[in-house]
């Protein structure tokens, strides 16, 4: 005799029962599709497109071309913000038209400029390395360039070079210094985080003696440009920091997909067919060359290629710091603090470094804590 207990656990045994389909569980529903594939036969291409990396990247943009504007009405001639944005392609009043494109523009471009490039600059270092703390002002590059321009200020050793070109030599050699001592059979994130922090401090040392020795006028106005000032720019700074964007910033994009092989590590790397050492040595001129020319500009302004990837890649909800995300970051960060920099204090206008110094100070502090309770900060 069949126990009923067991056959209503088992089923019906015979065929011919009908079945109750009432009590069937839903199927369910389809996951969210959160990235979407796409291949074209001309030209043959094919990735992966991410509808929210894509909207965060054009609401930054907006945001920072809002912000951009908004900086040129500030001044002891106060321009109205359609104003701005007619004299910008050199229509409207031919006074405004001159204060905006002279006057102006060449201070809010260096701020656009250099907070994209240490946005982007940091994303770089972040991603290759994969530890949110290993920006080019924690590993010595922001501090090598500073010392060649603070040497050339006080000593004059500048032999007929600017402060872009004795930047750009400053970032090369902290970066060749950093890169042959974590060299043992190949280089790792771990090892040039480890010597940049100790190249960064002698930098830091040199320069600090540099300053001390120097004469009064010399050393104020290397602590001027080591705090990071967009106070004076002019046109002559906006030209090679341009044209090194224009380079610089399309090669690391390029290099994003080798770049993201490197995070699952160096022998999954090397068995997906990437070739890591000279990528990771592309991708740290790439990185070099960006920061190398922003502090050339700006001086080094502290904490925004630190916090700009991590603000990014909390945005967009990405596994990496995305590369153009954190640079339209750094471009915002850059432009809002100037703008508190320059309002804050009636008839004083702060250096941008300080403000993006205190704002960038919690941020550093909350990725310590936020290491060390997931186990990988020491």
């Amino acid at each position: 005799m069949t126990n009923p207990k067991t056959a209503d656990i088992a089923g019906p045994t015979n065929p011919a029962d009908p079945v109750d389909t009432t009590a069937t569980a839903a199927p369910a529903p389809p996951p969210l599709r959160t990235q979407r594939t796409f291949r074209l036969t001309v030209p043959p291409v094919s990735g992966i497109l991410r509808p929210r990396l894509m909207t965060v990247g054009a609401l930054l943009a907006v945001g920072t071309f809002l912000l951009f504007c908004w900086s040129l009405t500030i001044g002891d001639y106060p321009i109205a913000f359609t104003d701005v944005v007619r004299a910008l392609v050199g229509s409207g009043d031919p006074g405004t038209v001159l204060v905006v494109q002279e006057l102006r523009l060449p201070r809010s471009l260096v701020g656009l400029l250099a907070g994209i490039a240490f946005g982007a600059s940091g994303g770089l270092f972040q991603t290759m390395t994969r530890n949110p703390l290993a920006s080019p002002d924690m590993i010595g590059l922001t501090q090598g360039a500073g010392l060649f321009v603070v040497a050339g200020i006080v000593l004059g050793w500048d032999g007929g070079l600017g402060t872009q070109s004795l930047g750009l030599l400053g970032a090369l050699a902290s970066a060749f210094v950093v890169y042959v001592l974590a060299w043992r059979g190949g280089t790792t994130g771990y090892r040039i985080i480890l010597v940049g922090i100790g190249v960064a401090w002698i930098c830091t040392s040199a320069t600090d003696y540099l300053v001390a020795k120097g004469g009064r006028f010399e050393a104020q106005a290397a602590t001027g440009w080591l705090v990071g000032n967009l106070n004076g720019r002019t046109w002559s700074e906006v030209g090679p920091l341009a044209f090194a964007l224009v380079v610089l910033l399309p090669a690391s994009l390029l290099l994003g997909r080798l770049l993201r092989t490197l995070q699952l590590g160096d022998d999954v790397a090397t068995g997906l067919g990437t070739r890591v050492q000279p990528v990771r040595l592309a991708i740290l001129l790439s990185g070099v060359g960006l920061i190398a020319f922003a502090t050339a500009a700006a001086g080094p302004v502290a904490f925004v290629a630190l916090a700009a990837p991590q603000i990014a890649q909390r945005l967009a909800r990405t596994a990496w710091p995305p590369t153009l995300t954190s640079g339209l970051t750094g471009a915002l960060m850059v432009l809002g603090s100037d703008l508190i920099a320059r309002t804050l204090i009636s008839g004083t206008e702060l250096p941008v470094g300080i403000v993006t110094g205190v704002l960038g100070a919690p941020i550093l502090l909350w990725l310590l804590v936020r290491a060390n309770r997931a186990g990988s900060g020491g």
